[in-house]
This record gives structure tokens, C-alpha cells and sequence, in this order.
């Protein structure tokens, strides 16, 4: 699918990742629809950005784990744009619980954790899917984790939720195909981001030292990975690790 002329919805769109991502589908010519949850000001100042070079670009705050905040979120785009082509859910919750700490994962943290890294991408998805199927063409491309395919991670909750988010992908790409192509990229440690500034040093050194190339992921092999699922024409129900070889080391 041609990028130019497409309107993008990206959540989590003022996190290094997201933020990056929506400089790039404006770069290609898209207009960009960012949703935040409490990062306002830097939201507003990005979409400004982005609408400085010609394209149409658009800030909304929402919280897309509840499905008021989706539905009111879709019909504000739908109202400013018209049409959703391509949805980017890349806003993520954690928080570090460890593994062997069960008293300290409540329900109340695996809940929110859940609702919003799984339940908040299926919101999304149930919601603009048919919009995309009745329009002929969609792309959906989620953001997982190397943390969905080994146990490992911040928390027990975060590690199922982006498993969880994986399998969603595949049952998404049955229910929308033919005319909506879904996908998942789930990156390693990226350094930069909203999550890789809260790590201590200690634990970034041996989270580049677990790769076989001896680095971090950079976020650019994400977003070109993303763009690549966005043109294709036949992809769908696919996950892509970009982690270094981390998780086969």
C-alpha cells in the first residue's frame, strides 16, 4: 500500500518508538492522527511538527484501555480525516515486578497491565477493522516484545500481555482478511525510549551483552520493519523479533 496521502493512527505516538514512527509516516507523506494519555505538551509541540511540513496531523488524548476513550477516539478521527488506513498500536504499560515477587504482582497491576497492552489493542482493532475492510484496504501493525516469546521482562503480566498481543495479531489477520493486513513487530531492548530510560545502567550493559551483536536494537530497524509490513501487499498475521538475537542466544 502506497504510505503518501494514508491517515495513520499511532497510540503511545510521544514515546521514543511512537514519537519516531510518526516523524517517519509524515516523512512519507501520511497524515498522522498521535494519541497520548498524559504527555499533553509534548504531544501538541510533535503535531505541530508535523503539520509544519503540509501534511494534516492531529493530537488526542485517550486512555485505550476503555472503550469509551476508543470509540470517542475513532469518531474524532474519523470526523477530522474521514478515513483510518493504517493503526499503529505501539502505547504500552509496565511496571518492574520480579518474577519470583507473586505477592507483589497484585491483581490490580496485572489488570492494568493487561487492559492496556492486550484488551487496548483489541478495542482498537474491533473498532477501526470493519471501518478499514469497508474502505477495501487497511494495514494494522502491533507492537510486541522479545518479552512475548521467552519469560522475561519487567513483570510476569507484561511478559503474557505481548504473547497475548502476539496471538491477537494472527486471530485479527483471520477475522479482517482479505482487505486488512495485520502484523507484529516485537523489538529487543531499545535505547532511547520511555522504558529503556527507567533501567539501570547495570541491566542496559547486560541487555546488550545478551545480543549476539553485542548492541541494542535501534529503533530505526523497527520503524523500517514497520513501513515494510505497511507496503506490503501480501503479509499478514506475522511476527517479526528485532532484538540482535537475543532471544536465540
Amino acid at each position: 500500500m502506497e504510505i503518501k496521502g494514508q491517515v495513520a493512527l499511532v497510540t503511545g505516538g510521544t514515546g521514543g518508538l511512537g514519537r519516531r514512527l510518526c516523524l517517519t509516516l509524515n516523512h512519507e507523506g501520511a497524515h498522522v492522527a498521535l494519541v497520548y494519555h498524559q504527555s499533553k505538551e509534548a504531544a501538541q509541540k510533535l503535531s505541530a511538527e508535523l503539520s509544519s511540513s503540509g501534511v494534516r496531523s492531529l493530537a488526542i488524548q485517550a486512555d485505550v484501555s476503555q472503550e469509551e476513550d476508543v470509540a470517542r477516539l475513532v469518531e474524532t478521527v474519523m470526523k477530522e480525516f474521514g478515513r483510518i488506513d493504517i493503526l499503529i498500536n505501539d502505547a504500552a504499560y509496565n511496571t518492574w515486578v520480579a518474577f519470583p515477587d507473586l505477592e507483589a504482582l497484585t491483581l490490580e497491576i496485572w489488570q492494568k497491565i493487561l487492559q492496556t497492552n492486550t484488551t487496548g489493542p483489541f478495542l482498537l482493532m474491533r473498532a477501526i477493522g470493519p471501518i478499514m475492510k469497508k474502505q477495501g484496504q487497511g494495514r494494522i501493525v502491533n507492537i510486541g516484545s522479545i518479552a512475548g516469546f521467552q519469560p522475561a521482562g519487567s513483570s510476569i503480566a507484561y511478559s503474557v500481555s505481548k504473547a497475548a498481543l502476539t496471538h491477537l495479531t494472527r486471530c485479527m489477520a483471520v477475522a479482517l482478511a482479505p482487505e486488512v493486513l495485520v502484523n507484529c513487530v516485537a523489538p529487543g531492548f531499545l535505547e532511547g525510549t520511555r522504558m529503556s530510560s527507567n533501567l539501570s545502567p547495570p541491566y542496559v550493559e547486560k541487555a546488550k551483552k545478551a545480543a549476539l551483536i553485542g548492541k541494542a536494537a535501534a529503533k530505526e530497524d523497527v520503524v523500517e520493519q514497520i513501513l515494510t509490513f505497511l507496503r506490503t501487499e501480501s503479509t499478514t498475521g506475522q511476527t517479526v523479533i528485532i532484538d540482535g538475537g537475543r532471544v536465540f542466544h
